[in-house]
């Protein structure tokens, strides 16, 4: 979901605050507004028409179409292959903690989530983690940073400047490199439906990867997808599933970090889960009871996607006679709703605990958004949670984490929410050698 970030946090105007706040509520719970044309756009070239940019019939049956990838049946079998992709992260880590160094986060946790996701939602084993290199993760980084200097340089919303120029130039080069990978993954899987035994053999799944559900799927006319919106779905997933997870993953890391009192109360809590037992398992991510409340308030503090926008379809009048008109562009920044001191007490203070049932239980269901709301919420946000959890158990079960006090990150806001420096973390001994 592209973002437009205000830093709105700055501001002490309580009125402004509750107009933001009920502004966002008001949209997501009464109207299915398209995404602006205005911002969004500038993804297309990327990631094509998919379910981020569709609206309309079109988005509907798109949506319709993908959500049963998501299914609790579906989802149960990818702990196994989350916590095998998180710990090929972790035995990196544990050569790299040997030398007393930092370990930078998001370049090692990016490498995971996109090894979680293809084996996931496509099937398939890239190694991307053992790789020297992986060009698909630079050139995601290059094209969020591209796309957010495009949407600050106004001249570049002009289609024929912006491809004149250097940066054009680059851009489309580095969009290449995106499809080529895309390409790659959907090429071999249409080869491998040319058997017609894999074909039937994948036919009788009682539930279908992402990738199957794309190939097999039919419309009301026996038509297929077409390639362009194939691989519009799949640009959109394979950036979406490990990018968005990746800055949850990493910010999720360094809050426990900085808080280890924290940090010893989620990993006693895994520990009492896990008992004898090495494994974790589908069931025992339901009886995380405390780490998911550390993960929904790091979540708070650091939402993946800080901010959204959209076209108004219908004019929207407030409480106070002001109107927005239909057609406006209205852009609603979650990083500043999760830190509106009108609805969170001492806002920038992490305190797992405001996620306790006592405490949840009187909130407005809006003011929590990282997966945003209303009918457009994040598809893919169970697939994300118990990501999050697979990847805290397992590395709070053989790292002590500490921060790098020498780098501390400063925040940019993009499209997902990154840190300007490297985002490092001492891991100086494991758990394990160090109850020994």
């Amino acid at each position: 979901m592209f973002t437009i970030f205000f830093s709105l946090s700055f501001f002490s105007f309580s009125l402004f605050y509750f107009i933001l706040f009920y502004l966002f509520i008001y949209l997501f719970i009464y109207f299915t507004d398209p995404k602006d044309n205005i911002s969004y756009k500038h993804l297309i070239p990327w990631i094509g028409k998919g379910l981020l940019i569709l609206h309309g019939p079109k988005w509907h049956q798109h949506r319709k179409l993908l959500t049963p990838g998501f299914h609790y049946d579906v989802l149960k079998p990818y702990v196994a292959l989350m916590a095998e992709s998180t710990n090929v992260m972790l035995d990196k880590w544990e050569k790299l903690a040997t030398d007393g160094k930092p370990v930078e986060l998001f370049e090692h946790v990016s490498l995971m989530t996109l090894d979680s996701i293809m084996k996931c939602a496509f099937s398939y084993n890239s190694n991307c983690q053992t790789n020297r290199k992986n060009t698909y993760i630079q050139a995601v980084y290059d094209l969020c940073q591209m796309v957010h200097q495009r949407l600050r340089i106004f001249p570049y919303h002009n289609d024929f400047i912006y491809w004149l120029s250097p940066h054009g130039f680059r851009f489309r080069k580095v969009c290449q490199l995106a499809h080529d990978h895309t390409d790659k993954v959907i090429h071999e899987r249409k080869e491998s439906l040319k058997d017609e035994q894999e074909f039937e053999k994948i036919q009788k799944k009682r539930h279908l990867d992402f990738l199957d559900i794309l190939l097999c799927a039919k419309d009301e006319n026996g038509a297929s997808l077409s390639d362009e919106d194939l691989r519009a779905e799949v640009d959109t997933f394979m950036f979406e599933g490990h990018d968005t997870t990746a800055s949850g993953i990493s910010w999720l890391l360094y809050c426990l970090a900085l808080h280890p009192e924290h940090q010893v109360r989620c990993r006693e809590e895994i520990q009492g889960i896990l008992g004898d037992r090495e494994t974790l398992q589908w069931e025992d991510l339901g009886k995380m009871t405390y780490s998911t409340m550390c993960i929904k308030e790091s979540l708070r503090l650091y939402p993946p996607v800080p901010g959204v926008s959209r076209q108004l379809n219908k004019s929207v009048t407030f409480h106070d006679g002001r109107t927005l008109p239909e057609g406006c562009v209205v852009a609603i920044s979650i990083y500043a709703i999760h830190r509106n001191p009108m609805v969170w007490k001492d806002p920038l203070v992490f305190d797992p605990l405001r996620f306790s049932p006592e405490n949840t239980s009187g909130r407005h269901s809006h003011a929590f958004l990282p997966f945003a709301a209303g009918i457009r919420n994040c598809i893919g946000q169970q697939f994300a949670m118990n990501e999050l959890k697979v990847a805290l158990a397992l590395t709070l079960l053989r790292f002590e984490l500490s921060p790098d006090p020498a780098n501390p990150p400063l925040k940019i806001p993009q499209i997902i929410l990154r840190a300007q420096q490297a985002l490092g973390m001492r891991i100086p001994r494991s758990c394990a050698a160090a109850s020994i």
